[in-house]
């Protein structure tokens, strides 16, 4: 191995990703990533204890750069109408899921894979698009648009009722000619609860 720059997780999972990508999950191994590298996969595991580890933070940084933080922009915002902010928020989510599904079919089905084994990390990625909603709602609330409620329970409601939308689970679903239009009755059944 000939690379003598000092490795950094980053330079690790940037790496991990782009030979999982290239080779796929199942057929992606740390030696593998430590070839790409130009180091030895001891190297690697002075980062990571194990390639499950390794698949566990690509899949989490993947989540947090693809899915979270967009969302997040979404979020923040603090003017306009809290209905339209929450419609985009969710179609967003649902066209960001939609899309990985096609165009980046590697990430996904590692996240799908990730979704079904390491509980803890989905927990926390499900909790921050909660909190997210959470917040929506909860301006809605303040003014006046929504009737007042716990936003953290509605947010949870909504996340769950419409996880047919976006969980990897229904991703067979999601090509269906009927899904836009499931959709469509799922939100106003969701904007009339909260109005």
């Amino acid at each position: 191995m000939t690379n003598d720059l000092p490795l950094t997780k980053d330079m690790i999972l940037d790496a991990a990703e782009q030979v999982l990508r290239r080779y796929g999950p199942d057929k992606t191994s740390v030696i593998d990533i430590a070839k790409y590298l130009e180091v030895s996969h001891g190297t690697l595991y002075r980062h990571f204890a194990s390639k499950a580890a390794l698949r566990e933070a690509v899949t989490e940084r993947w989540l947090d750069k693809s899915i979270a933080e967009p969302l997040q922009e979404i979020a923040d915002k603090a003017e306009g109408s809290a209905a339209e902010q929450l419609r985009l928020w969710m179609e967003t989510l649902i066209k960001k899921k939609r899309m990985h599904a096609m165009d980046d079919p590697e990430m996904f089905v590692m996240y799908a894979d990730v979704t079904v084994r390491i509980g803890d990390m989905i927990a926390m990625h499900i909790h921050r698009l909660i909190e997210q909603i959470a917040s929506i709602i909860e301006r809605g609330m303040q003014a006046g648009e929504f009737k007042p409620d716990s936003a953290d329970a509605i947010a949870k409601a909504v996340f769950m009722a419409t996880e047919s939308f976006h969980h990897p689970a229904h991703a067979q679903e999601w090509s269906s000619e009927t899904i836009d239009e499931d959709f469509e009755t799922v939100w106003c059944l969701i904007l009339s609860g909260l109005k």
